[in-house]
């Protein structure tokens, strides 16, 4: 790759930044990971010769010479800087997030070598964070019309882990859930969270049936399955999830609503959450809590809505942020139930649903050093102008919850005395993590 560029350079800046897609914004998560797990670690002698024999069998150029160098100069410590945006931060699109430069200028080629690993590093967990983020403004403002906002931090849980291509996704993805949320049975994003980030116990689930633990007792025996999960996880002040439509969810509901059962969730003190698993939610919700209500009855909130007693749905099928809409449309808007009702599971349309494209992300060399001068690099395809690319050593500016990516400090407002401040932190420097980032802090800039 070096020998592609001009003669005499020596220096080579890149940026990376969603151009646009599904969401206007994207809310930056994921570099530290890995940072952590592959850049504070230096290349080794074996690394050298087992890229060799594979690339070269490959049948791809690889000069030794440049790997040998950064070996003996630098101890096998990659000479590059990085910049990014502090995690969780929440920028539009077309935003410089990251920016890239060598700084030994024999190693000019390293900036663009790099790009792969860590595009891939930073599209999928902040693609995964900004549809999380994304939801959670939609559940807000329905929490903020019908009910307790206090309560959004369990209104989406993550039901992702087993629909992902890798455990490691899992845990990047759960992880970039978490920044927003609290709620998930993707214990491997708590793992990442907690490895990456210093968390703590950074989500929380419930005890819930799954369809194997109540088919078990048999269709004739449904209602004693039900029985078991109050009787076994039914405490006053919990929460406990059934799934119940292996069979005939209404019939479950009617089951729900009368008899022993619904005194031994009344006298348990726990809340019960039902849960449908399948069918057109818009249609088997409304027929849902009307049975439930006639059985638990519900109240009227300060709002105006109605809240059932006792009992909640939770619905974890085909789950998006269109069909979250959808749902609470009819739910909320034309029945009038608050959300305090309702929570949602999101698996695979959370986790493994998106792409590269879904927020159209690139790595693009903005600067190169050619004999010792710094040239606007760019590309700006007649073909398509949304593939045009930013020109210069540019960074990200910040002024009252506005950016701007440029070269230098914008001089929009200053005249109302408006400063911008950069605010690209330098999280990576010849080998040394440089700016590390808790996910307590990552949370606190997901909520500015």
């Amino acid at each position: 790759m070096a020998t592609q560029y001009p003669a005499g350079t020596t220096g080579v800046y890149s940026y990376i930044a969603s151009r646009g897609g599904k969401f206007d914004f994207t809310q930056f998560f994921g570099l530290q990971m890995f940072i952590k797990e592959y850049l504070l670690r230096p290349v080794t002698k074996a690394d050298i010769n087992i890229a060799e024999e594979i690339l070269t069998a490959h049948g791809v150029p690889f000069d030794r010479s440049r790997w040998d160098y950064i070996l003996e100069t630098h101890g096998g410590w990659l000479p590059v800087k990085i910049k990014a945006v502090a995690e969780g931060t929440t920028v539009p699109v077309g935003n410089a997030l990251v920016t890239i430069e060598n700084t030994d200028p024999e190693c000019f080629w390293l900036t663009t070598w790099l790009e792969t690993a860590v595009l891939r590093a930073i599209w999928y967990p902040t693609t995964v964070s900004t549809q999380s983020k994304y939801i959670k403004n939609i559940l807000m403002n329905y929490l903020e019309k019908s009910g307790d906002p206090s309560t959004i931090y369990f209104k989406l849980h993550d039901f992702g882990a087993r629909g992902v291509s890798s455990m490691e996704s899992a845990g990047i993805g759960g992880a970039a859930h978490l920044v927003n949320f609290m709620g998930t049975d993707t214990l491997t994003g708590v793992l990442f969270a907690r490895e990456y980030y210093n968390a703590g116990i950074a989500g929380f689930s419930i005890p819930a049936a799954e369809h194997s633990t109540i088919t078990s007792w048999g269709r004739a025996g449904e209602l004693n399955a039900y029985s078991n999960m109050v009787t076994q996880f039914g405490k006053p002040g919990g929460i406990v999830a059934v799934v119940s439509d292996s069979y005939n969810i209404y019939e479950a509901c009617k089951m729900w609503g009368t008899g022993d059962l619904k005194q031994q969730v009344i006298d348990s003190g726990a809340t019960v959450v039902i849960r449908p698993d399948s069918g057109d939610p818009v249609e088997v919700l409304p027929k849902m809590i009307q049975i439930l209500s006639e059985g638990f009855g519900y109240t009227t909130n300060s709002k105006g809505y109605k809240v059932l007693n006792n009992v909640r749905l939770i619905w974890g099928d085909g789950i998006n942020s269109l069909s979250i809409q959808s749902i609470l449309r009819m739910m909320v808007d034309q029945l009038g139930w608050s959300l305090d009702n309702f929570a949602f599971g999101m698996g695979g349309a959370l986790l493994q649903q998106v792409d590269r494209d879904t927020q159209k992300w690139a790595m693009k060399c903005s600067a190169a050093k050619v004999n010792g001068e710094w040239v606007d690099v760019f590309k700006d395809p007649i073909t398509d102008s949304g593939k045009a690319s930013l020109k210069g050593r540019v960074t990200l500016w910040e002024s009252g919850g506005e950016f701007e990516t440029s070269v230098s400090k914008p001089t929009r407002w200053t005249d109302k005395g408006t400063e911008w401040t950069e605010v690209l932190n330098t999280v990576y420097w010849n080998g040394n993590l440089h700016k590390e980032f808790t996910f307590e802090e990552v949370r606190a800039n997901s909520m500015k």
